[in-house]
């Protein structure tokens, strides 16, 4: 069945491949989009990648007047509307709190008084804190937090209680959430929120745990965007990408038009509703093999990754998706090989310019204590 569906933060990286993709699949197509210039530099404009078919209202999920415009007529809400970033997310605290928590409440207020058929809200793998890990004797466990003295001698992999380290394994949807920072305990709070409201009126309500998504069109002069586009601006400026701890943690690296796929399913399933998923690639990769990957097929292969050998407050070691709940009740399905979709974004990094930032936002982290 067509449907009138609503992207909140549409115009961006995630979002306008949702919009293509509903747009190739019948539906019609309406963006909310305040057009942040961190994300979309000082254009100001429509972004050109945006297709022409949807309809784009410019203004802020927070502002109350400019929502209700973009709300009249939807049947269904993709709510992916947030400040992005663990690094900046703890220092820029009121703004992500504002923007995250503060902007869903306003949109939840508004489904109260004009509930849609449907809301899907976009969630974050970061709600885990460290993924789930094995002891030696195959006992699974959630792994505590790793303390600062550990870190600041370099000691970077996960312990049990008897220093014993501890071997990481896909994290399902029951682990208990570890929130390690403020954008963690936004995007909780924000999946929670929508799941509750949903419940209470009568809106049909999936949250979607994105991992770590890479594609065409990420903002690459977006230091606390992710690690692909931060090591992409780096290599567009021939400088060594930068990676943190030891570079040997594993990440879920899943491709931008798998996640839209995943919107669609959560925008049609009857059978996962006021549930949360995990939507990511199902495999696990170091993020130095990352960098090294991405030189090669960009061509700069003489350029190797700097390991800084420190810490960021709020990072954490190892988590990478357990997909088999997505798989079975969403029949969700990565299609996207990761070496196919690394090639796809170096053909779209042809021509692109990016403004590294890295260094500067990284010297705002030391300068506020927040790298060890």
């Amino acid at each position: 069945m067509t449907k009138h569906v609503l992207i909140t933060g549409g115009a961006g990286f995630i979002g306008s491949h949702i919009a293509d993709l509903l747009l190739r699949t019948g539906h019609s197509v309406r963006v909310l989009d305040n057009l942040t210039p961190q994300v979309h530099g000082d254009v100001g404009g429509r972004p050109h990648y945006l297709d022409a078919d949807a309809e784009l209202v410019i203004g802020d999920v927070r502002d109350r007047s400019r929502l209700e415009t973009a709300l009249d007529g939807i049947d269904a809400v993709i709510h992916l509307a947030a400040a992005v970033g663990v690094g900046q997310s703890m220092y820029d605290i009121v703004s992500y709190v504002q923007t995250n928590d503060v902007g869903t409440a306003v949109l939840l207020e508004a489904l109260s008084k004009r509930p849609v058929e449907r809301l899907v809200v976009a969630s974050s793998m970061s709600v885990y804190g460290e993924g789930l890990a094995r002891r030696m004797d195959g006992t699974a466990v959630s792994p505590k937090e790793r303390g600062l003295d550990q870190l600041r001698r370099g000691d970077w992999e996960l312990r049990d209680r008897d220093g014993e380290v501890l071997r990481p394994i896909p994290t399902p949807e029951s682990k208990q959430p570890a929130l390690s920072s403020v954008y963690a305990l936004n995007k909780y709070t924000q999946e929670r929120m929508a799941l509750i409201v949903g419940k209470a009126y009568g809106i049909s309500t999936v949250a979607l745990r994105f991992f770590n998504v890479y594609g065409p069109r990420q903002a690459l002069s977006n230091p606390y965007t992710g690690v692909l586009a931060i090591f992409a601006a780096r290599l567009l400026n021939s400088r060594p990408p930068l990676v943190f701890e030891d570079g040997l943690q594993q990440r879920d690296f899943v491709h931008v038009s798998d996640v839209a796929r995943a919107c669609l399913l959560a925008l049609t399933t009857q059978t996962g509703i006021g549930q949360v998923f995990n939507i990511g690639s199902g495999q696990s990769r170091t993020v130095i093999s990352i960098a090294d990957d991405l030189a090669r097929v960009v061509g700069m292969s003489q350029i190797t990754p700097r390991i800084t050998a420190k810490y960021r407050s709020g990072d954490i070691r190892h988590c990478f998706a357990d997909i088999s709940q997505s798989r079975t009740t969403l029949g969700y399905s990565p299609q996207v090989d990761f070496r196919a979709g690394l090639e796809e974004l170096a053909a779209w990094l042809e021509g692109q310019l990016a403004d590294d930032k890295i260094d500067s936002a990284t010297a705002e982290l030391e300068r506020r204590g927040l790298v060890a």
